[in-house]
């Protein structure tokens, strides 16, 4: 299983289609027509719980790429040709190169429902930035939302199986047979997400409040973001399952979640998981060697309890262990736990910078020029360490700022080198080698 333990066999299609049917329903008898198209593996959010706990996931599915393979919708209605692929960019926070790039594609949305697919994308960004570290990191993000204008309204598999709608994505339920699957035609969302600037995540929105979700979290090759998490747009925990899958998307994260009873999955008696978040190590010998979580152990966490080793995790009963007994990794609804959101803010910084120059840097600048950086406000007090050095040595009276006139430097004759420097010493990372990459510099010449 991708996602899982690198070591472990994928598990059987009579496996996968049991555990994807959850309790209360039953896979799909008919596996339907062969698909020319590549397979891809998804994960199958977990059966709805109305009064208890909802899993985050229940197994994964391998499902055609191009979803049920049908044409996409013609559009005839000038006003739906013009509006079809507008790309709007919802959350601006400075250029593509130095921030994280999320794009939202809607589907099921007729032309003239753009304006409640733009006021659903807004308030799922919202849910996600509701959860930490989305919450203070918020502002590392730039938003676009993308138009797909489809014939009718409302996805294939709403509210029956036999439903079906013509859509700009084609989106449906009951993917392979599980009711809450939601998969879509890949193809037709990459010929959308290629209209934004850039991608680094992917988000697709139904038009439908009925609970369901998936994630395709193969990096793309051709585009270069990271994953497509599908959601209902007017179900809230559909909304918690497109934050799930951009833990294994950005955070690289594992699933926390195991299967009691199915074969295959009693125990795992395999090599170290590569996973920040799935050990085969109890505690004790976390500590003793000093690896995976152990600098969290013993601390309370977002999500509930306190840090250690709770045993289940990677899909298996036992032989590997979770650092919290149910984090968002784990069970809808929840927060991350402090290894979680360690590992999300290292997938942040993969994408986006919090050090951009503002003056440019590709010629010298003398005394009647300032030097500007842009940096990022963080959500709360606690704000990026910025600081000034010339030639190396520090400027201490410029800390904090993003702005430094040259004239102000006192130079000597001669060329030197400006320097600012932006460094981000959060208490939510603790391993030295992701706070290394929490860092940017922006130098240039200056020259009296």
């Amino acid at each position: 299983m991708r996602r899982g333990i690198v070591t472990a066999a994928l598990a059987t299609t009579a496996v996968l289609a049991a555990l994807a049917a959850g309790p209360g329903s039953a896979a799909a008898a008919d596996p339907g027509p062969p698909q020319p198209h590549r397979q891809v593996q998804v994960e199958i959010p977990g059966p709805e719980s109305g009064t208890g706990e909802t899993l985050a996931g229940s197994g994964h599915a391998l499902v055609p790429s191009n979803g049920q393979g049908k044409p996409a919708p013609h559009l005839s209605a000038p006003a739906a040709v013009a509006a079809d692929g507008q790309v709007t960019k919802m959350i601006d926070n400075g250029s593509t190169a130095d921030r994280l790039d999320v794009v939202i594609i809607g589907d099921g949305y007729t032309a003239d429902q753009l304006a409640q697919f733009h006021a659903d994308a807004k308030e799922k960004w919202g849910e996600v930035t509701g959860v930490e570290p989305y919450t203070t990191y918020q502002n590392l993000f730039n938003v676009w939302t993308v138009d797909a204008v489809s014939a009718q309204s409302g996805v294939s598999g709403d509210p029956a199986k036999g439903d079906v709608k013509n859509t700009a994505l084609g989106a449906y339920f009951w993917c392979d047979g599980v009711e809450r699957l939601l998969c879509v035609d890949q193809d037709k969302v990459d010929s959308y997400v290629a209209k934004a600037p850039r991608a680094d995540l992917v988000i697709v929105l139904a038009n439908s409040a009925k609970y369901g979700g998936a994630g395709y979290n193969e990096p793309s090759k051709t585009l270069g973001y990271e994953g497509i998490s599908t959601a209902s747009a007017g179900n809230a925990k559909s909304g918690q399952v497109a934050i799930h899958e951009t833990g294994h998307s950005l955070g690289k994260l594992a699933d926390e979640y195991f299967y009691p009873g199915t074969p295959g999955y009693e125990h795992y008696s395999g090599p170290e998981a590569v996973q920040p978040d799935i050990s085969i190590l109890p505690a004790d010998q976390m500590a003793a060697q000093r690896t995976k979580w152990y600098r969290w152990l013993g601390e309370t966490s977002p999500d509930g309890g306190t840090v250690g080793a709770y045993e289940g995790g990677g899909y298996y009963v036992t032989g590997l262990y979770r650092p919290t007994d149910a984090s968002i990794m784990r069970v809808l609804g929840k927060p991350f736990n402090l290894p979680g959101v360690e590992a999300m803010i290292a997938g942040f910084y993969r994408h986006a910078s919090i050090a951009t120059a503002g003056t440019p840097t590709t010629r010298t600048l003398r005394s009647y020029d300032t030097a500007k950086v842009t940096v990022p406000r963080l959500a709360g007090a606690r704000q990026l360490d910025v600081r000034w050095y010339l030639d190396g040595k520090e400027l201490k009276r410029y800390a904090g700022r993003t702005a430094v006139p040259v004239r102000g430097l006192g130079l000597g004759r001669g060329d030197h080198r400006l320097t600012v420097r932006v460094a981000d010493r959060t208490p939510s990372v603790r391993d030295p080698a992701i706070a290394a990459g929490l860092r940017g510099s922006v130098e240039w010449g200056v020259r009296r």
